[in-house]
């Protein structure tokens, strides 16, 4: 599990200084990752037993584990490559075994028990996600309701209640109008599910249940100020192919135990 996956689970519980610390590591991570704590605590101010909190607030031992799993993260970095189509082979293969080992019991409960389902997509390519998960789920009459605007969510809040689903696919978790969105539906006790790029961001730390991709960018141009550089979005796609397969075989799952528990 990565940093940001980290921090956003246990968002609630940071504080402002928590925060300090946080923002310094992500601007300096690859810094960090051979700092001292004692250096750690100058650089952001605070004491070495306030960075050694930090990391027991994120669930380890101190700040030697935490460092340790930031040693193993690798900066995903832009860069130009002459056989373009092997790194992207490359890459696909990672974020397969990636996303088929995830375990997605939480979200297909909260797809299964839901008497209705609602999603939002704020841009255009997480729009073409949202009507594949739509297209995906039909095939078991679940109806997936894509919500369109502002007017159209407020509008429809009055009638929301626990036992509905909202789903939202973003890329940056940051887009004012679907924090606003989730920041009602907390209050309403309304689950959502969010599916976003795998970072610290509001909407994932708001979520009942985040679904985290990784999208990677490949430079085609040698000289990156000539062309930006080419961004993969097949994780998102591949994501929500695994998760309603996998949706099937949780159903599979329950009926199996309830035809146990009858015997």
């Amino acid at each position: 599990m990565r940093i940001e996956e980290i921090i956003n689970q246990h968002r609630l519980d940071l504080n402002d200084t928590d925060m300090v610390i946080y923002k310094y590591i992500l601007q300096h991570r690859a810094a960090v990752r051979h700092i001292s704590i004692h250096d750690l605590a100058r650089a952001c101010a605070v004491s070495s037993t306030t960075i050694v909190r930090f990391a027991q607030k994120l669930g380890f031992d101190g700040f030697g584990e935490f460092k340790a799993v930031l040693k193993m993260e690798e900066a995903a970095q832009s860069v130009y490559s002459d056989d373009v189509l092997k790194d992207l082979q490359k890459f696909y293969a990672q974020t397969s075994g990636k996303i088929f080992k995830r375990n997605f019991d939480s979200a297909s409960r909260l797809m299964h028990e839901a008497n209705r389902v609602f999603i939002y997509a704020s841009g255009c390519v997480q729009s073409n996600v949202a009507q594949e998960l739509k297209r995906l789920f039909f095939y078991d009459n679940v109806m997936i309701y894509e919500i369109s605007g502002q007017e159209e969510f407020i509008s429809l809040t009055s009638g929301l209640t626990a036992d509905d689903l909202f789903i939202f696919v973003s890329l940056s978790g940051e887009t004012p109008v679907v924090v606003e969105f989730a920041q009602r539906l907390k209050l309403l006790d309304v689950p959502f599910i969010s599916i976003t790029k795998l970072h610290d961001n509001t909407l994932a730390s708001l979520s009942t249940v985040n679904l985290y991709v990784s999208p990677a960018k490949f430079q085609l141009y040698d000289n990156e100020d000539e062309r930006i550089a080419f961004q993969s979005m097949l994780p998102y796609f591949m994501l929500v192919e695994v998760w309603y397969v996998k949706y099937r075989m949780y159903l599979q799952q329950q009926r199996d135990c309830t035809k146990v528990q009858e015997m």
